[in-house]
């Protein structure tokens, strides 16, 4: 709060027809700012289909890191990155990494250690879809709007 203020639009990108949220690791900790919203789409077609979310998260609160990514999924019904540095900063904190790739049912599909990695990953966007075909809640979300 004394270096940064908050942001009043999410940035969703289109991806080889992916829909892509990009977000930082301290929304990780507001899933309505997070949630799904579909104005106009249908349920089959929420907002987005994969969160990426790039941080700065000490090793000593990891466990929330990896349960607040795999909340995101499930609520979301989307694939979740969690992009997460390594190593120790200058105020002396240290950096676990543990960067990971979360399915749409919460499931780790991919968990990284506190070395720095680059790894490839292919989604499956049938699989997503077939999800939220079977498990259709999305579009019965609470009606509520966040006001900037």
């Amino acid at each position: 709060h004394e270096h940064y203020t908050a942001g009043k639009k999410r940035l969703i990108a289109s991806v080889n027809g992916w829909h892509v949220n990009l977000q930082i690791c301290y929304d990780l900790r507001f899933p309505v700012w997070l949630r799904q919203s579909n104005p106009g789409l249908t349920p089959q077609r929420p907002e987005y289909d994969l969160l990426i979310v790039v941080a700065n998260w000490p090793a000593v609160r990891s466990h929330a890191w990896k349960t607040l990514l795999q909340a995101r999924a499930i609520e979301n019904q989307c694939y979740v990155i969690g992009v997460n540095r390594t190593g120790v900063d200058g105020n002396g904190h240290v950096y676990a990494g543990e960067s990971l790739i979360v399915g749409p049912l919460g499931e780790v599909i991919k968990l990284l250690g506190d070395e720095e990695q680059t790894v490839s990953e292919e989604l499956d966007f049938k699989l997503l879809e077939k999800i939220r075909n079977d498990f259709s809640f999305l579009g019965d979300e609470d009606q509520f709007f966040i006001y900037s």
